[in-house]
């Protein structure tokens, strides 16, 4: 009896040894089927078949395009998304250089600082009479306005000295800028672009690029710059 005791705690420990001695893998696995797999898979199911009823060469076809197919999508995926990466580097890198410059913008709103006005583009889609620049505080009053006269079809500039109607330096801020011209017996608002200077650039993953201009909020897109002028 004690012999057969000493046998079985003699095997206990010997397993309980094993047991300790054995290292238990808790990696996670990687559950992505790869190709190898597919073709693997493939393989055994036509081991399997029922010869009675072999796969079809038209449903073989299929699963291996499918598959194909899926794994195609998945590493152009990943392109895209290295070439997205590439773009905005490189969008990010162009717009830095932008900084302290003056730009071009498709907007009326505008920043006067202490020395400077405000410069811009009236866009003319056909010849036109009486075209006449007003210059307005962000109350919608009226601070200034001078006109230009009859012009061609294009782009034509124009330059506010930062003055009001009887020559006074105003105060620095923003104001809106807005553009008429007499179309027959009404007076119509034409498109105007302003110059502003870029303070800084911002980088966000859902807009991309962003040009932080000075006195005006929110951010323009690389793409909406006209022209870039010296600050």
């Amino acid at each position: 009896m004690s012999e057969i005791s000493g046998t079985s705690s003699s095997y206990l420990d010997q397993l309980r040894w094993q047991d300790e001695g054995t290292e238990i893998n808790t990696e996670p696995k990687d559950t992505m089927l790869s190709q190898e797999d597919f073709f693997s898979l493939l393989t055994q199911q036509l081991a399997y078949q029922d010869p009675f009823k072999p796969v079809e060469n038209a449903e073989m076809v299929s699963q291996m395009s499918s598959f194909t197919t899926a794994e195609g999508i998945g590493q152009l995926n990943e392109q895209m998304t290295g070439l997205n990466d590439i773009m905005s580097s490189s969008q990010a890198l162009q717009a830095s250089s932008l900084v302290g410059q003056k730009v071009l913008v498709p907007t009326g709103y505008s920043y006067k600082s202490d020395t400077t006005g405000v410069e811009g583009v009236v866009s003319l889609s056909a010849p036109t009479t009486n075209v006449t620049v007003r210059i307005e505080n962000t109350r919608g009053e009226v601070m200034h306005s001078f006109a230009m006269g009859e012009q061609e079809a294009g782009n034509v500039r124009f330059d506010w000295d930062g003055t009001d109607t009887e020559g006074n330096q105003l105060p620095p801020g923003n104001y809106v800028v807005k553009a008429y011209a007499l179309q027959g017996d009404s007076s119509e608002e034409l498109p105007i672009s302003t110059y502003a200077k870029v303070d800084s650039v911002s980088i966000s993953g859902a807009n991309g690029v962003a040009l932080n201009l000075q006195g005006i909020q929110g951010g323009f897109r690389l793409s909406d710059v006209l022209e870039v002028a010296k600050g």
